[in-house]
């Protein structure tokens, strides 16, 4: 839970009228991911739905066709996560929260570097609520002084939403050996120990990769140091 956020539970009488009402929220909640690639530097832009809301992943760039992978699934954008501060990561963030009001979420220690204000600062081990959908936050520290990665089960498979922490073939990119130590744990640590191998590792940038395929090179990855 974040640090500005409330949480409102419901509870049902479970007649059979509302079991089926129940059963049909749950399949009109269904959730889907949609993507795009914006800018020079290939940003993926992640778009979770249920219903007909949104929550985005990175407002990186070109916000009119951010509006329009909205539109286009039909869906109102209504939540964005800032995964980190970085500037290819937020070029888009304020006019994509003018246009759509959506309530901003972002780690803590993000807050102070981000163009445009946060209304839910995240801690590690929070989570975002969404459409009846429950998102666990890992904060993951060395690309930046603390990003967040968010956790998504889409049809019975984990997706992990990582920013720039983790790609195909190594961590991101850090500028000092205690930046690496510090995101080689919190990765091995809050990822690789927690989620099962077929999970779904989407990166801010280029192509997808698991969890599994990542692993057997974790080793490697501490004596080269990246």
């Amino acid at each position: 839970m974040g640090r500005n956020e409330t949480n409102e539970s419901n509870t049902f009488e479970h007649t059979n009228e509302e079991r089926n009402f129940a059963t049909l929220a749950c399949m009109t909640n269904e959730l889907k991911l949609h993507r795009i690639s914006v800018s020079k530097m290939d940003n993926n832009c992640y778009l979770l739905t249920s219903g007909d809301k949104g929550l985005l992943i990175d407002a990186a760039d070109d916000a009119p066709a951010i509006l329009k992978m909205a539109e286009d699934a039909g869906v109102t954008i209504t939540t964005v996560l800032t995964t980190h501060r970085h500037a290819d990561h937020v070029r888009a963030l304020k006019e994509v929260l003018q246009a759509t009001g959506a309530t901003h979420y972002a780690p803590f220690l993000e807050v102070p570097a981000l163009p445009a204000p946060v209304d839910v600062e995240l801690e590690h081990g929070d989570i975002i609520e969404f459409e009846g959908h429950q998102f666990p936050i890992a904060i993951l520290r060395g690309h930046t002084p603390g990003g967040a990665a968010l956790a998504a089960e889409i049809d019975g498979r984990v997706n992990l939403f990582v920013g720039d922490s983790l790609f195909p073939g190594g961590l991101g990119k850090t500028s000092s050996e205690g930046d690496f130590i510090r995101l080689f744990n919190d990765v091995k640590q809050r990822l690789f120990d927690v989620y099962p191998d077929d999970s779904i590792v989407w990166p801010g940038h280029g192509r997808e990769t698991t969890l599994g395929n990542e692993r057997p090179e974790l080793e490697v990855w501490w004596e080269r140091r990246w």
